[in-house]
């Protein structure tokens, strides 16, 4: 399939990972741009990226945080026929996108999923636990037609846009709206099987328990929001 794909990165201090990430995905993707937003990185992240000569390097520094809104800041500025996005501290991933592109021709939308067959999580048990729970909640309340609403790393054409676009408020619940939105729109959907990795940098999320357990009641009356929501 022919067509330029736009892969949006979120970065906050992610210096040690960040020049490997980039340069695994202009290596392993054809025609592809990065629109990278960073949210007030202090560890010279950006700074690693001058390394990279690239003219199809978009970089956008914020002084505010948000991970919905780093994520919609991106795809306003992308160009591409394809828009994707991934774990800036996962670089390994980068090595599905050919596959997800070519699944596009009979699908609009490509998620990397941990819950179908040949999937799977090799984070900490706490991690994977919440995780699981989390999603079999989306299921019961959202439907069990997608598996996993919390990948995250995905590809789609962007007319599916018209069916739905992300509201770029919260953490990664955003997400889930985003995907409900889309699959109660008919956009067509197909789940592929990946391997979750250990976080190389150690996860944002779970940096201390109150904030693992802050995020994880948002994301509950996120979800219950999402259902009973008329638009």
């Amino acid at each position: 399939m022919s067509g330029k794909i736009s892969i949006i990165l979120s970065t906050c201090n992610e210096a040690k990972i960040i020049e490997k990430t980039v340069s695994e995905i202009f290596d392993k993707i054809q025609n592809v741009e990065i629109v990278l937003v960073d949210d007030n990185s202090t560890d010279g992240t950006v700074e690693k990226l001058e390394n990279i000569n690239n003219e199809n390097l978009k970089i956008f520094q914020r002084k505010q945080r948000g991970l919905a809104s780093a994520f919609l800041l991106g795809m306003i500025n992308t160009t591409g026929k394809y828009i994707g996005w991934t774990d800036s501290n996962m670089p390994q991933l980068t090595n599905h996108f050919e596959e997800m592109k070519n699944k596009l021709i009979e699908y609009d939308l490509v998620l990397l999923s941990r819950y179908v067959q040949g999937g799977g999580d090799q984070r900490s048990k706490l991690r994977i636990f919440s995780s699981k729970i989390l999603n079999f909640f989306c299921r019961v309340i959202l439907g069990g037609e997608i598996k996993d609403y919390t990948s995250g790393i995905f590809l789609m054409k962007r007319e599916a846009l018209k069916q739905g676009v992300p509201i770029s408020y919260g953490h990664g619940e955003f997400f889930i709206e985003f995907l409900y939105k889309l699959k109660k729109n008919n956009v067509k959907i197909l789940e592929l099987p990946y391997i979750q990795p250990p976080d190389e940098e150690g996860s944002k999320t779970a940096s201390s328990l109150l904030r693992f357990f802050t995020l994880g009641l948002n994301y509950f009356i996120r979800i219950l929001i999402i259902r009973f929501r008329i638009n």
